[in-house]
């Protein structure tokens, strides 16, 4: 069945085109049954498909439907694989197939401004690029499936306390360069079928009746051709969200939202073409889904747990791993200890409307007996009750036992269900004190202490881990993440993820202390672009592990570094290749990651910043050569006097290694670009003129070789005079240029 959207359109009345416009219930769009126009489903993801059995209950809510849970965007953005993300992508679309679901809900692509948002489990990275890459993957996969993504949350909807009221008051430098390119790149790279709105205000203006974000943004500059749905509940006043580019309102107004278009058309004050263009995109919404929703399609449960189980075992972040205590032998050895609840009651997703029904739930104890199978033996103390906050004595003094008679004791810590969640945020970083009171009575009893972490956002690891021989972050690992667990405790596979987060040393280092969550309505993005490791390199500090960090069972080296300009000017290309070589006698797999750094800038820019990555397996002492392709947007920032992006020309540092900061060689390019020349005004500073390539000639003819150029170039006055703007240093007794002069250069120089 295909619809031909203009032939309804024209037939429709205004009523049926504004109903469109609003959800039929929770999870449905409105069917026009006159014209045989159908409603279509949408579902709660991006990990995993949430849809509700039966019938949708008022805040949607109800038990869902069996499906795979894969890791959530915590963990898969540590693997840094954007092959993989399009896999469970498909994956996810097969399964949305197989329940006649339309959109599913996702991915996530805000940035982790703090490690206090109770959502961060959702969300991909502090990084633009790296979330934009993995986004763009997922939605890829997803939609080469006939089903359709929803781009979320746009934008700036990086918190959740005050999340439907609060202002994120944002510079639209930070917006250009932080909060939106994850946006931009998926959306520029695949092309969502819809994009959500979020519901905070930016500026204060909601996002859900903003024109610059949904219309001149969005669409007129990045090229959105889908739909814009609103999050559930985000929509303020629905005439003017119609007239910014949103919509569809979900979910269902019980009719409210479309009384509003209606009276509002009637009055005049939003026009009927507003409501046909909103229309159109949800016929075409419609008429894009209807192919893959015929009945009969299902999925092979077993290849998805595999796929799970692949996911969460790259996703497994090696943060420690002192005298290579890791791997355990798996062929023999003494007795392993598991500690910890999480091992046999894994927390294995967030809380909230991501919250998936899994096919089934390995868990970490199991998959470790049966992969020793009585090799070594496995002895189990639960140690704590996860959703308490006091230590129960008879499990730590159980547990002790059970770590003083183990050759090794594996510890399983985490965050309980309730310290993270969408609707609230965290109030520290800390894992429960009980939790690491049983670490230090393991650690008393048995030295040989690895520690596995279950949690969807970082934690703080500094004030403990010296007690803990191995780190393993094991994020929220999806359904499979048991055995993913052991097959990288046992070396049946090499841990491979890298952090897409920064840990700091403490809470208190963060970049939005004193500017998180706000007050008063709110929220005041005082850090600028400088968050995750951009803030951490620029104030010196010190961190627990780097963005980009990750430990693996063999070694890697760099050679090789060079960096080549394929063209230059006002579209610059660079070209960056290094060979990788593996100097262990295991196989793994490198990320490799390339930073650029702008010393020259005319503007403050981050010391370095995240442009491009890849990955490569090697086996032991195998090279293998890397390239990446550097564009000018690699090489720009967003200059606000311009209105757009520009290159400076100059000299740029090139740096590539295995973190953040672990850069393992270094180099540098020299690119003409473009730049841009500050308009110019009677008002402008002397420098400003000086620094103009047509009038700062010019005016230093004017300016000769008398008092006022060797004041100018004084090394002690000289700043302070060139900060004088030109038509006021004019007036000053005997300076060579006039006031007319300088109001007849303006003309001159800026209608050039």
């Amino acid at each position: 069945m295909t619809l031909d959207v203009q032939a309804l359109l024209a037939t429709l009345t205004l009523e049926e085109k504004a109903s469109l416009l609003d959800g039929a219930d929770f999870w449905r769009t409105q069917p026009v049954e006159r014209l045989g126009i159908p409603g279509v489903m949408v579902t709660d993801g991006p990990h995993g498909l949430r849809k509700q059995a039966g019938e949708s209950d008022h805040v949607g809510l109800n038990d869902s439907v069996p499906a795979t849970c894969f890791p959530p965007a915590a963990g898969l953005a540590s693997t840094w694989d954007t092959g993989l993300l399009a896999r469970i992508g498909e994956a996810l679309g097969r399964e949305c197939r197989a329940e006649q679901v339309a959109v599913l809900l996702g991915p996530g692509v805000n940035m982790k401004r703090s490690p206090l948002c109770g959502r961060n489990f959702e969300y991909f990275s502090e990084d633009p690029l790296l979330a934009g890459e993995l986004g763009a993957a997922l939605v890829n996969g997803l939609q080469s499936t006939g089903v359709g993504a929803s781009l979320k949350h746009f934008a700036a909807n990086n918190q959740e306390t005050d999340r439907m009221t609060v202002s994120a008051d944002v510079d639209e430098r930070t917006l250009r360069e932080i909060y939106l390119p994850a946006f931009e790149r998926v959306v520029t790279g695949a092309q969502p079928w819809t994009v959500m709105c979020a519901y905070n205000k930016i500026n204060g203006t909601y996002a859900s009746e903003d024109p610059w974000l949904l219309t001149q943004v969005l669409r007129d500059e990045w090229g959105f051709e889908g739909l814009v749905v609103s999050d559930w509940g985000a929509v303020n006043r629905r005439d003017a969200g119609v007239a910014a580019g949103l919509d569809l309102e979900m979910p269902s107004s019980g009719g409210a939202g479309t009384r509003v278009i209606l009276d509002a058309v009637r009055a005049g004050t939003l026009s009927e073409a507003d409501v046909d263009r909103a229309a159109t995109r949800v016929l075409t919404l419609i008429n894009r889904a209807l192919p893959a929703l015929h009945e009969g399609q299902s999925f092979d449960a077993d290849t998805h747990h595999a796929l799970a189980r692949e996911a969460a075992t790259a996703s497994a972040v090696l943060l420690k791993n002192e005298g290579g205590i890791l791997p355990l032998d798996p062929a023999g050895g003494g007795p392993v200890a598991v500690i910890g609840e999480f091992a046999r009651t894994p927390r294995f997703q967030g809380a909230g409307s991501s919250q998936v029904n899994p096919t089934r739930v390995d868990t970490a104890l199991d998959a470790l007996r049966a992969a020793l199978d009585g090799r070594r033996e496995v002895t189990f103390a639960p140690g704590f009750v996860i959703e308490s906050d006091a230590a129960d004595e008879g499990l730590v003094a159980e547990a002790v036992r059970a770590a003083a008679a183990a050759d090794v004791a594996v510890l399983f810590l985490g965050l309980p269900a309730s310290y993270e969640s969408e609707g609230y945020d965290r109030d520290h970083m800390d894992l429960p004190a009980h939790q690491l009171d049983l670490l230090h009575a393991v650690a008393d009893a048995n030295p040989r202490v690895v520690v596995v972490l279950s949690n969807g956002s970082v934690v703080t690891v500094a004030p403990w881990q010296d007690r803990a021989r191995a780190v393993l972050e094991g994020w929220l690992l999806g359904q499979a993440g048991g055995s993913a667990t052991a097959d990288l405790l046992l070396g049946a596979a090499d841990p491979a993820g890298r952090l897409a987060e920064t840990v700091p040393v403490r809470f208190t280092d963060n970049p939005t202390i004193g500017a998180f969550p706000g007050e008063l309505g709110h929220v005041r993005y005082g850090e600028g672009l400088l968050i995750g490791y951009r803030w951490y390199d620029a104030h010196r500090l010190e961190v627990a592990y780097p963005f980009g960090h990750g430990l693996s069972y063999t070694s890697f080296g760099y050679s090789d570094l060079s960096v080549s300009v394929l063209a230059d000017g006002d579209d610059p290309r660079v070209e960056v290749s290094v060979t990788v070589t593996n100097t262990g006698g295991r196989p793994g797999r490198e990320t490799v990651q390339l930073y650029v750094t702008d010393p020259q800038a005319s503007v403050y820019r981050p010391e370095q910043e995240l442009r491009a990555f890849t990955q490569v397996a090697l086996g032991p002492g195998e090279s293998a050569p890397v390239t990446l392709t550097l564009g000018a947007r690699a090489f720009a920032f967003w200059h606000e006097g311009a209105r757009g992006w520009v290159v400076e020309g100059g000299e740029f540092g090139v740096r590539v290694g295995a973190s953040s900061r672990d850069i393992r060689l270094t180099g540098t390019v020299t690119l003409t670009g473009p730049g841009y020349a500050v308009p110019l005004t009677a008002e402008s500073t002397v420098d400003m003129w000086l620094a103009h390539p047509a009038a700062g000639s010019w005016l230093r003819e004017q300016l000769g070789t008398g008092l006022f150029t060797d004041m100018l170039s004084d090394p002690a006055n000289g700043q302070m005079m060139r900060a004088i703007p030109l038509v006021r240093l004019s007036r000053f007794p005997g300076f060579p240029v006039t006031e007319p002069d300088v109001e007849a250069a303006v003309q001159r120089f800026t209608t050039r």
